[in-house]
């Protein structure tokens, strides 16, 4: 699976459990860390370990992919998902801000995540 399409899965999979404000970045040739880089928010500490859970799940059983690693699952402030090419980051709010991740990359083009997986827009559109 080409890094693109598993960054692109990431995000699909967080919108699935309604995560908002996600962000697709390519930081490849910024960073020697990883090639795509996905920021998405949660409303709780639940959320945000629901968010993760199913991008963990669904990439292991739909893909076989599992992460390199795995970081702050069990306080769901900040919970870091690794797969080498892509590297997800999931936030509650007041986390999210304080760290400012969006600012510190904000040289790194933006990858559109297709309509179809974005919530926010499917109940709009009813």
């Amino acid at each position: 699976m080409q890094s693109k399409d598993r960054a692109i899965l990431c995000a699909a999979y967080a919108l699935e459990k309604k995560a908002y404000n996600v962000r697709l970045l390519e930081v490849k040739g910024l960073s020697s860390l990883t090639d795509y880089l996905l920021i998405a928010t949660g409303r709780s500490d639940r959320q945000v370990q629901a968010v993760a859970e199913s991008i963990r799940l669904g990439l292991k059983k739909d893909h076989e992919t599992s992460p390199l690693a795995v970081e702050g699952m069990n306080e769901g402030r900040w919970i870091l998902l690794d797969y080498g090419d892509v590297m997800v980051h999931i936030f509650q709010e007041p986390i999210r801000d304080f760290y400012d991740l969006d600012g510190l990359w904000n040289e790194a083009a933006e990858i559109t995540v297709p309509d179809e997986y974005h919530w926010e827009r499917k109940s709009s559109a009813q």
